[in-house]
């Protein structure tokens, strides 16, 4: 199905049926706005930076992994939905929606062709890249309620129309009700930035000014007897057998070690300053990236900072809009979706003990909603489902075990 462009995008530059003008040829290239600090800044080419691949692999592994479970609306009653189970006959559930997160998180937009039987049951979802697709609006019809209207590539450089009945449409955050911003559009100048610092230390690197120091000579000394100065220290105080040794220097010679300025100090901040924006840009906190400086590395304190990633970050702005649009979209009417936070959500062992019990002596919870919260087999008896009543709130005086309240007995009194 060379609609869907799975894998890569076939048209390029070599096909005659590809206009050459500046705009396709940068499009082809992959080619974006450049930034100030002269580097260009893709979608694809921004995971060269560590940090963007980090934060991307985190959101879209972490959403795609959780369970995504359908209900009967107003119940908890679940619902096997064989499009969910198996939706794409060479993907896993997981690699399909790990895809449509990534396209959301690098072009702020997700299209998934939805491929219907001939009873017109969605069966299939194709993800598309989302650089072959243009979205437009038409006034609304009966064949297109919506008006939006989408017009996907193809290998050969044609176009083909789709409405949204055939494309299942997941944006970002945006400004117009069409589309989605990009986060890396929006974050160019910050990611160009990072990609830039890093190339910069490669050539400081590679060039090799970074030195460990510096033999001195009053005299002036010929290529071979230089390199033999050089062998002959790096053989006596090299490695770590030399560590703390004393050197001892002759002909005039002296050794004056090399330390890092402090504008390359300043450039090292700079670099982490960019993987702050980074997480500023996708709402993954610092230490999910690996940065740890300002930040406690163990505690309770990651652990409330990680339940605030789904609170705050995860829920609302990735999986919230993907629950609604399947049910929107794909279920039927009296169905939902509904992804199960609660391993995410869960804190120590000893606390969630302490919850549980006290849930459970109120009568709040029965044994079956603890054991659906730890995801556990539910008990199938019906005990599971009983809700206990604290005898220690029961009414001064009276006996809940046979029946009875202060206010029962008092009346058989009388």
């Amino acid at each position: 199905m060379s609609l869907f462009g799975l894998f890569e995008n076939r048209a390029t530059a070599e096909n005659p049926a590809v206009p050459l003008t500046s705009t396709s040829l940068s499009s082809l290239l992959g080619a974006g706005a450049p930034a100030e600090s002269g580097v260009i800044v893709t979608e694809a080419g921004s995971l060269s930076m560590p940090a963007v691949w980090r934060a991307v692999s985190v959101v879209a592994n972490v959403a795609s992994s959780l369970p995504l479970h359908t209900y009967k609306t107003g119940t908890k009653d679940r619902v096997q939905v064989g499009l969910l189970e198996d939706p794409h006959p060479e993907l896993t559930p997981f690699e399909l929606w790990r895809l449509v997160y990534v396209h959301r998180l690098l072009w702020g937009n997700a299209y998934v062709q939805k491929v219907r039987n001939g009873g017109g049951q969605v069966v299939q979802l194709w993800p598309i890249r989302p650089d072959r697709v243009q979205v437009e609006r038409e006034p609304p019809s009966a064949a297109n309620p919506g008006g939006k209207v989408f017009w996907v590539q193809l290998d050969d450089g044609g176009r083909v129309r789709r409405t949204s009945r055939e494309i299942l449409h997941l944006p970002n955050l945006g400004y117009d009700g069409l589309t989605g911003c990009s986060p890396i559009r929006a974050a160019a100048e910050g990611i160009g930035l990072g990609i830039a610092a890093e190339r910069a230390a490669g050539r400081l690197y590679g060039s090799g000014n970074m030195i460990s120091g510096v033999l001195q000579t009053e005299q002036r000394l010929k290529p071979d007897q230089a390199a033999n100065l050089k062998a002959s220290w790096k053989a006596r105080y090299g490695g770590a057998q030399a560590a703390h040794d004393v050197a001892i220097l002759d002909s005039g010679a002296s050794f004056h070690p090399v330390t890092m300025p402090y504008k390359d100090s300043q450039f090292l901040e700079s670099r982490m300053f960019q993987v702050t924006e980074v997480s500023r840009m996708f709402g993954v906190p610092p230490f999910l990236l690996m940065a740890t400086e300002k930040s406690t590395s163990w505690g309770t304190g990651l652990e409330q900072q990680a339940q605030g990633f789904v609170t705050w970050d995860l829920g609302p702005t990735w999986l919230t809009p993907t629950e609604q649009r399947i049910k929107k979209e794909l279920l039927p009417t009296g169905q939902y979706a509904k992804y199960q936070l609660g391993g995410l959500l869960r804190g120590d062992s000893a606390a969630r003990a302490l919850f549980y019990r006290a849930m459970r002596d109120t009568g709040a919870f029965t044994a079956n909603n603890i054991l659906a919260l730890e995801d556990m087999p539910p008990i199938t008896d019906g005990t599971g489902d009983i809700h206990l009543q604290p005898m220690a709130m029961a009414p001064l005086g009276s006996d809940p075990t046979r029946g009875e309240t202060k206010e029962g007995s008092d009346a058989e009194d009388d």
